[in-house]
C-alpha cells in the first residue's frame, strides 16, 4: 500500500465516523479541506489511543509513540500517513506534544465535570494552537470551550455506557457540558463547524434522539457556524 492510499483510509475512517462532515464541508475553503479532514483525523486517532476501551496499555504505547512524531514533525521528519498532509505545515507541533501527557491522564475517571475539564486543558490549548496556524485564524477557539468539545466527544464514543465518566450517568454529562457550551464562534473555520456537529450530535444524545444529524440539521448547523 503506497503512503497515499494508508492516508486516504485514515481519512476515510474519520469520515465514516462522522458522515455529517461530506455535508458541512461545503462551507470550508477548497483550500482547506484535505487538511481539516486530516487534522480532525489526527484528533480521532489520539483519542482512541486515550479513550479507547480496555487494556491501557496499548493506547498509552501509541499515544507515546505519537508523541515522538509530532517532536518529529516540528523538526521535519515524518513517518505517520497524516504527515503526508499535516508535516508540511508551519504549526507548533512541539507544543502539541509536549502535551500528550494530559490527554493520557484523563483516562482516568475524574471526581466530576469540573477536574475533568481542569485535567485536559493544556491538551486542549495545544489543539486550539495547532488549529490557529494550519487555518490562519486570526485568535484561536477557547480552550474551555475545546475542552467542552473533546468531553462530548468522549461521551458520544461510548453512548450506551452507565458511567463512562466519573460518578455521572453519559446523559448526565451531556447535559453538564451543554449547559456550558456556547455555539462556536472563534477559532478557525473549519474548527467551528466541526465543533458545532458535535455539539448538534450532543444535543440529539441528550434529547434522547439518535444521531448523526440529518441532512437539513447539519446544513444549517454548518452555515451558522461558518458565519462565526
Amino acid at each position: 500500500m503506497s503512503e497515499t492510499d494508508a492516508l486516504r483510509g485514515f481519512l476515510g475512517k474519520w469520515e465514516a465516523q462522522w458522515p455529517e462532515w461530506k455535508v458541512a464541508e461545503a462551507f470550508v475553503p477548497v483550500s482547506q479541506r484535505e487538511r481539516a479532514q486530516a487534522w480532525f483525523a489526527l484528533r480521532e486517532e489520539l483519542a482512541e489511543a486515550a479513550w479507547g476501551e480496555g487494556d491501557a496499555r496499548p493506547g498509552d504505547a501509541k499515544l507515546g509513540w505519537w508523541a515522538e512524531e509530532l517532536d518529529g514533525w516540528s523538526r521535519g521528519l515524518r513517518r505517520h500517513p497524516l504527515g503526508l498532509t499535516l508535516q508540511k505545515l508551519p504549526a507548533p507541533w512541539a507544543n502539541l506534544a509536549a502535551c500528550l501527557p494530559a490527554l493520557r491522564a484523563s483516562r482516568e475517571r475524574p471526581q466530576g465535570l469540573e477536574p475533568a475539564m481542569f485535567a485536559l486543558e493544556p491538551y486542549a490549548e495545544a489543539l486550539a494552537g495547532v488549529a490557529q496556524h494550519l487555518f490562519d485564524s486570526a485568535t484561536p477557539a477557547p480552550a474551555r470551550n475545546v475542552v467542552v468539545s473533546l468531553l462530548a466527544e468522549r461521551v458520544l464514543r461510548h453512548p450506551g455506557a452507565a458511567t463512562p465518566l466519573g460518578d455521572l450517568d453519559v446523559r448526565g454529562w451531556a447535559r453538564g457540558l451543554l449547559a456550558q457550551w456556547p455555539a462556536p464562534a472563534q477559532g478557525s473555520r473549519p474548527g467551528r463547524i466541526h465543533a458545532a456537529i458535535v455539539r448538534g450530535r450532543l444535543q440529539r444524545f441528550a434529547g434522547g434522539k439518535p444521531v448523526p444529524m440529518s441532512r437539513p440539521g447539519v446544513l444549517f448547523t454548518a452555515w451558522r457556524a461558518a458565519r462565526g
